[in-house]
């Protein structure tokens, strides 16, 4: 088993709209960085835990506890012209951009950025590193038991 951090805009995708989702599973669209994509198509296994991080918003941290739900597949909306995700060099014989769903486990007392800065067993989480814009990342088993054992309390 692995563990990650996924990073979400809460007025795009929040730990409460996982939550209030059909079988509380929602497909992670819209990544368009290589690695990030790399990561769902390559190494994400179903039952893999996940830390939902509220990100870009006025408080950033993990907002509540996640599981990968399926294994890579097409995004969608990298096909819509519509979407904010549309890329034109895509098709439906080769697409360039995957997913996986994920399915709600807790949502949590949010645990800050400057709270996971505080703990030297986190100093070297990716999400902490200057300059780190991966919206996925992986999180070592120490870190994850740490994170589940120390800081997370529900919501």
């Amino acid at each position: 088993m692995r563990y990650w951090l996924m990073k979400s805009e809460p007025d795009e995708a929040s730990i409460d709209h996982l939550a209030q989702a059909p079988q509380q599973t929602l497909p992670w669209t819209g990544v368009r960085n290589y690695q990030a994509r790399n990561f769902m198509r390559d190494t994400m296994k179903i039952g893999d835990g996940v830390l939902f991080y509220h990100s870009s918003c006025p408080a950033p941290g993990i907002a509540g506890l996640a599981e990968v739900a399926s294994t890579a597949y097409p995004d969608p909306t990298q096909f819509d012209p519509q979407s904010p995700y549309f890329d034109p060099k895509a098709t439906q014989q080769t697409p360039r951009w995957q997913l996986v769903d994920v399915v709600f486990k807790q949502k949590i007392t949010l645990i800050p950025l400057a709270t996971l800065r505080e703990h030297p067993a986190l100093a070297h989480m990716q999400v902490l590193a200057k300059g780190n814009r991966l919206s996925i990342t992986p999180v070592t088993a120490t870190e994850w038991r740490f994170i589940t054992g120390q800081l997370v309390s529900p919501a």
